[in-house]
Formats: C-alpha cells, structure tokens, sequence
C-alpha cells in the first residue's frame, strides 16, 4: 500500500517494479548488482482515481505516460537499490498529488476604458509614423 494523501492510496497490484543495471560510473557495482528502478503504475485501471484526475496526470506526465495508461518512472540515482526504490515512490506520489490539485478557472473579464482609448491613441499614433513613410515624389 503507497500512502499518497491521508484519505488516498494505491494498493500493490497497480504498482510493479523492476530492476536493471544502471549506467554510468560506480565501478564494477555497475557490472553486477542490479540497482536501477522501473516502477510501473497502472493509472488508467486504478479504480482510486478520479478520471479528471487521470486526464490531469496524463498530462503531467508527459513521456512517462505509455499508451496502455501506464506510468512508468526510471530512477538510477543511487548505487544503493533501496534508495532508488524509495526516489521512485516518492516521485509518483508528488506526481500523483500534483494531479490532485485543481486548477482555477479563469474568469474572462472586459478591457477598462482607460485601457481600450490608450490602445486606440497607440494605433493612431503609429498609423501617423506610418504614413510619413511613404514614396517621396517629385515636389512641384
């Protein structure tokens, strides 16, 4: 069970993890101990969420989100393959509780008077430098 808020959490067959060498430096523990996570949640079938809160997460996870609703977080951090484990969970839950968050709606309001004459006066202004820019002909 992964807590994320207190009245919120995924239960452990909507998680699976996965562990591969990592990359990088590290020495000949790079070579043989497998300490690179793949933790894989299923938050399309989560009967937990919200479907705006899946639209939401969809959308925050970007690239990590597969196309079977899946989402899939890679962590090679630390050499130590409880850390990673940990810096894997911890990244989707504040995934997931950003999610949760909703976003304010936009209240559409007029342009002030002030504003629209100010506009207008601009325009005008620069239709007047404009227009000086014209051909210069022949002055009689």
């Amino acid at each position: 069970m992964l807590q994320v808020t207190e009245n919120l959490s995924i239960a452990d067959w909507e998680l699976s993890e996965s562990f591969m060498r990592a990359s990088g430096p590290g020495g000949q523990n790079v070579n043989k101990v497998s300490t690179a996570v793949e933790l894989r949640f299923e938050a399309e079938r989560s009967p937990h969420l919200t479907p705006g809160v899946k639209v939401r997460l969809k959308k925050l996870a970007g690239r990590r989100w597969t196309t079977e609703g899946a989402i899939v977080i890679q962590v090679e951090d630390t050499r130590s393959q409880a850390q990673n484990r940990e810096i894997a969970r911890e990244r989707l839950v504040e995934l997931i509780r950003a999610a949760l968050v909703t976003p304010k709606r936009r209240i559409a309001t007029k342009p002030t008077l002030g504003s629209q004459r100010r506009r207008i006066a601009a325009k005008t202004q620069r239709g007047e430098v404009k227009s000086l820019r014209g051909k210069v002909g022949d002055e009689e």
